[in-house]
């Protein structure tokens, strides 16, 4: 089965990252890329990526003849998508535990107590019962 590791921050979290000490940004990403080694060893690792800030981003609906509109980044929202791992494991508690490992990345003090990571199975069809 194969399930999404989600990582969201906040906007307060995505600008303060760019404040955070060299040493704390360079063991998060040092932390980040041995974790990938470690999943691919071990089997599990499909994919993983950071995405851009928030400011990059757009909302695209389809126009009346189907042309892309855009609008701006997401004032309304709480909270945007940082990141991604995609993990094809056995069960769920597997997920769970790899969840937990990547929600252990190096931060500054002041954001002790792991990262939150929300899990979802990526589904390989409809589901038998919608409802």
């Amino acid at each position: 089965m194969k399930y999404m590791l989600l990582m969201s921050r906040t906007k307060a979290e995505f600008e303060a990252f760019t404040q955070w000490p060299e040493e704390v940004l360079q063991a998060h990403i040092a932390f980040v890329q041995a974790c990938a080694q470690e999943l691919t060893e071990e089997g599990v690792f499909v994919a993983a990526e950071g995405l851009a800030f928030p400011a990059e981003a757009k909302i695209v609906r389809a126009g009346t003849n189907g042309e892309p509109i855009t609008d701006g980044v997401f004032p309304e929202s709480k909270e945007f998508l940082a990141g991604y791992w995609i993990v094809d494991v056995e069960s769920p508690e597997e997920a769970y535990k790899i969840a937990a490992r990547a929600s252990a990345a190096p931060a500054p003090a002041s954001m002790q107590g792991g990262f939150p990571i929300e899990v979802r199975q990526i589904m390989s069809g409809p589901p038998e019962d919608p409802l």
